[in-house]
């Protein structure tokens, strides 16, 4: 019951992206297709869990004075491993998120996550906090990603569903598109949090 109530809070209830409004720079620059946005959501996902399980493990060792450092050299060394996995494996993917899989070192929700949860807290918890989290995270990427991908190319996951010559609208595919489509999920996401909470 509890795990559900956690993935509730993760996808719903303190959605990083619709609630917490938090990861703002990869959840719009690379959400125009559903495979990109859940590319992101999963290697920052695959990070945020490593990171608060090795945070969680070391916080009794790290000094106050350089906690913040010692915090974002863990997440450096999981972004590393992440992104040279994901250059070896999924080169195409990898292409495509560019930049923003090195920048994912800079998220805030990873930062934050290790500060306010796994920097007090024991690994179980932490990994948990992390699965739910990224997920939730991965989940508001991909939504957005095929929202943006639906309106802007006709297609999901790139599989055509609306004809070449039909028109699509090729808003939702530039970044006004995407500023329009966070509007309207978030404005949805908070009515549905409103009505459950």
């Amino acid at each position: 019951m509890k795990i559900g109530k956690e993935f509730y809070k993760g996808f719903i209830k303190e959605n990083p992206v619709f609630v917490l409004l938090l990861g703002m720079c990869p959840t719009l620059g690379v959400t125009g297709t559903a495979v990109n946005g859940l590319g992101m959501g999963l290697a920052t996902t695959a990070v945020l869990i490593g990171s608060n399980a090795v945070i969680s493990m070391i916080k009794n060792l790290i000094p106050e004075k350089v906690r913040i450092p010692v915090f974002i050299v863990v997440i450096a060394s999981f972004v590393t491993i992440i992104e040279l996995t994901m250059a070896a494996y999924l080169p195409d993917l990898n292409d495509q998120l560019g930049l923003f899989i090195p920048l994912i070192v800079v998220n805030c929700i990873i930062l934050g996550r290790a500060e306010a949860f796994a920097s007090k807290n024991g690994v179980g918890a932490s990994i948990l906090d992390g699965v739910v989290m990224g997920l939730g995270f991965a989940f508001a990427l991909t939504l957005l990603g095929s929202v943006r991908e639906i309106l802007g190319f006709g297609s999901i996951f790139g599989v055509r569903f609306v004809a070449e010559e039909a028109s699509t609208m090729l808003l939702f595919i530039l970044p006004p598109g995407a500023f329009i489509s966070l509007g309207i999920l978030t404005a949805a996401i908070n009515k549905l949090s409103m009505k459950k909470g």
